[in-house]
């Protein structure tokens, strides 16, 4: 197997990871004012996330790095053209980080409502841009040679296309899915109950949502066969973790709602593949694996690099995981009209 193909699929598994970790990140966000009706309630949502989230984003600036470095004219040309996006993308994770480190600085309540919004906008916003991404570069994008460079021949309304608009629909429905099995998962009492009830509806809307996404995706932008493996297990799963959530069996539920996600971007990469940005227009030019990738050189280091410090990442993560793997109630929570709130204990 050729290093720049090697490299296009550890790619692939580096959003996998991201989108399976950073997804109930976004999904706990979002459903803030949702299933957490008191301070103790939401402070116990945040406080699930407290140890993990901000290592869940080192994923996508991994993917970022790899990208960069194995294919730098994919990076230039994704980052020039979906400039925007990315950039409001970029201000919305911050303005999130933000909010998770400030919120209980003070003890005032309007206080807390204006960082609690910042981490529902912080959350939403690159769910649903990330979905609008990645619909557009598996839908093909305009594409012009500019200088010997292929470069984006676009606006920014012309990534607001249905299909674009369905993907990023999408990718909300089933990260708002994921948070709420993942707070099934880590909390008890009223916060479990309620993110039970929201899961199953949300679980419900993020499957048709899903089915017509992928469907789509696999009928008009791609004449590959084997695409439909991956489609067709996602939908599998999907409804296996809706049933396991449905059940209460919240470990089983997670784990198959993850599966999920990593399937349906297994189908999406291999839909693109040999392509890393078509032209949407069809034929040259074009972005591929072969012309956008960097020397076999460069290739060949990074590949050794990633064997010794991938394992070293991975293992790090299950631990944080595991030492953080009890569950939460609001009981847990100081009362914050009884003075600033102390760390909850893992």
């Amino acid at each position: 197997m050729e290093l720049t193909t090697v490299w296009f699929i550890l790619i692939a598994v580096l959003w996998i990871g991201y989108f399976v970790l950073e997804g109930f990140d976004f999904g706990v966000g979002m459903l803030l004012p949702v299933v957490g009706r008191s301070e103790a309630e939401r402070r116990a949502m945040v406080t699930t996330l407290g140890p993990l989230w901000d290592g869940n984003e080192v994923w996508v600036l991994v993917a970022g790095g790899a990208t960069f470095a194995a294919f730098p004219e994919w990076y230039a040309t994704l980052f020039s053209g979906f400039y925007l996006p990315l950039f409001l993308i970029l201000v919305a994770l911050i303005l999130r980080g933000v909010a998770f480190e400030y919120r209980s600085k003070r003890s005032d309540g309007s206080w807390r409502a204006r960082w609690d919004a910042a981490i529902v906008f912080g959350s939403a916003v690159p769910a649903l841009l990330w979905g609008v991404a990645f619909a557009n570069i598996v839908r093909g994008v305009p594409l012009a040679e500019i200088d010997g460079n292929v470069e984006y021949d676009g606006g920014f309304f012309n990534l607001l296309n249905p299909f674009a608009l369905l993907g990023g629909l999408t990718f909300v429905a089933i990260f708002m899915t994921h948070g709420a099995i993942f707070l099934s998962l880590k909390t008890s009492g009223t916060i479990r109950d309620r993110a039970h009830q929201v899961g199953i509806r949300t679980g419900a809307v993020a499957a048709v949502l899903a089915v017509a996404f992928l469907i789509w995706a696999q009928l008009a932008h791609t004449d590959k066969v084997w695409t439909w493996i991956p489609v067709l297990l996602a939908a599998v799963a999907w409804v296996g973790a809706l049933v396991m959530h449905l059940k209460r069996s919240e470990g089983w539920a997670f784990t198959l709602s993850g599966v999920t996600i990593g399937l349906a971007v297994v189908a999406l990469f291999g839909m693109l593949f040999p392509y890393v940005m078509p032209n949407i227009n069809g034929g040259d030019p074009a972005l591929t694996t072969t012309n956008a990738s960097s020397t076999e050189y460069t290739l060949t280091i990074m590949t050794w690099v990633a064997v010794v410090f991938v394992p070293i990442v991975l293992g790090y993560q299950a631990w944080s995981y595991w030492v953080f793997r009890k569950r939460l109630s609001a009981e847990d929570i100081v009362d914050p009209e009884k003075g600033v709130l102390d760390e909850v204990p893992a």
